[in-house]
């Protein structure tokens, strides 16, 4: 992929990929995409975060088992996926506790929204999917990965080469109904 992408082409190539090919996804590629995450800014320079790469074809499964249920049926796709990586939430500096609590903001919860973006775009630029999970069982999760209890697992991310590579088209508002200059009226 070209270094000097420009960053709208990689923003419109990266979506929510629910389908992967049965292909490994090359330890390099995966280390890319954690440093991308690294390198993500976060308050007070705090990193609230820990990545869990699961790329064990049996745990992989089991973890993805707990992404949905019989009663509703979401991420039927996650087993498809041969790395899943969990993001756990970890302690923040002081100074940003204070700030949030001053400020009335989950600045960790920005924090690992942007590592995981971070993620997901590194991916893209590899030609990899990715697809961000909140809805899963967090206690079978933690269970599983050996997280201790008083851990939060935030979101879990499917990895992996895309069974279709057509970009889909995006809907989303236009500008004009979305931003403001210099007041909100």
């Amino acid at each position: 992929m070209n270094e000097h992408m420009n960053f709208l082409v990689l923003a419109t190539k990266r979506q929510s990929v629910r389908g992967y090919l049965d292909k490994r996804v090359e330890k390099e590629k995966v280390e890319r995409c954690l440093e991308a995450a690294r390198l993500a800014p976060s308050a007070s320079n705090s990193q609230p975060w820990s990545f869990i790469v699961i790329d064990n074809p049996e745990l992989k499964n089991a973890v993805a088992d707990q992404t949905s249920n019989k009663m509703l049926p979401l991420n039927h796709f996650t087993k498809q996926a041969p790395v899943i990586i969990a993001i756990v939430l970890e302690k923040a500096k002081v100074i940003s506790q204070i700030g949030g609590n001053i400020k009335n903001k989950e600045f960790p919860l920005i924090d690992i929204g942007i590592a995981a973006e971070h993620i997901c775009l590194q991916a893209a630029s590899e030609g990899l999917g990715t697809c961000m999970l909140g809805w899963f069982n967090e206690k079978k999760v933690k269970q599983l990965l050996n997280i201790p209890s008083r851990k939060i697992v935030l979101l879990i991310i499917t990895l992996g080469y895309p069974s279709n590579n057509r970009i889909r088209l995006k809907k989303r508002k236009e500008l004009k109904e979305i931003v403001r200059y210099n007041s909100y009226r």
